[in-house]
């Protein structure tokens, strides 16, 4: 019994095989974070093809480009994705040299110290003066150089161009002799007044001649030459002493191509553009 008693006790082990190899880590999350951002990446790419013109989408896709150096000559692109160029003083990316102080861009911001406030102050004294002889002309000022009756014939603006002095007949006061280019005795007055305004400055000179459609029954249309004939006719009415012939920058004719009213055989589209430029 005593034997039996200090006898070892026997102890089984059973291991449990588990087939496929057990944990495999996080290798999965991995591929998923991927997945996601292919994704995400897919859906902005979608979204830009949407959002962007196509000069814009050249732009980025230069930036992209292996083959295009990224320099002050590259850049990203136009509108909501850019600016000027990277190296501008305070824009954005644009196609194009990067602007300094020694040398401004043409366009838009970051002009330096050598563009931006000469061309505001060139510009004022030019708007300025185009109003004074705005003014001049039609007597706002004080008394007109018009009479009552032909100032009826003259209607004024300012533009990005220049001071634009739109004379026009009328019904019973045509500007020219029917269908020629001969000038009645209202435009030698209006010209004439026209060209002492204009001697009061230095600027150049554009004359552009509209004429009224003609019926469609007519064997030949010639508002191209007529039109072109009249400018000329008001350019030789214009030059004179104190008016050279290199003031002259353009005379051209517009045909019925550009409408005063909408009826386009009204006799309000038998007019003359003359336009004192901007320097």
């Amino acid at each position: 019994m005593s034997a039996q008693a200090n006898a070892r006790p026997i102890i089984i082990k059973r291991k449990k095989v588990i087939a496929g190899g057990g944990h495999h880590g996080g290798a999965w999350k991995v591929a998923y974070a991927d997945f996601v951002t292919a994704m995400m990446a897919f859906f902005m790419l979608m979204w830009l093809l949407n959002a962007t013109t196509e000069k814009q989408r050249k732009g980025i896709a230069d930036y992209f480009s292996p083959t295009i150096p990224i320099n002050r000559v590259s850049g990203g692109g136009d509108g909501s994705f850019g600016g000027d160029s990277v190296f501008s003083e305070n824009t954005l990316a644009k196609n194009g040299t990067g602007a300094t102080s020694k040398r401004p861009t043409e366009a838009r911001a970051a002009r330096g110290d050598t563009g931006n406030s000469i061309d505001i102050k060139e510009s004022a004294q030019s708007e300025e003066i185009l109003r004074a002889l705005e003014a001049e002309l039609l007597g706002k000022g004080g008394e007109s150089k018009v009479l009552e009756n032909e100032l009826q014939h003259i209607n004024t603006r300012v533009t990005d161009e220049g001071l634009v002095i739109e004379v026009f007949a009328l019904e019973g006061t045509p500007l020219f002799e029917r269908s020629t280019n001969q000038p009645t005795e209202l435009l030698r007055n209006l010209a004439q007044l026209i060209s002492d305004t204009a001697k009061t400055v230095e600027n150049g000179i554009a004359v552009g001649g509209h004429v009224q459609s003609q019926p469609i029954v007519l064997a030949e249309h010639n508002v191209w030459e007529l039109s072109a004939d009249r400018a000329s006719t008001m350019r030789k009415l214009i030059e004179g002493p104190g008016i050279t012939s290199d003031r002259l920058k353009r005379v051209t004719g517009h045909a019925d191509r550009e409408l005063a009213v909408s009826n386009p055989m009204a006799v309000r589209n038998n007019r003359l553009e003359i336009v004192l430029l901007r320097k």
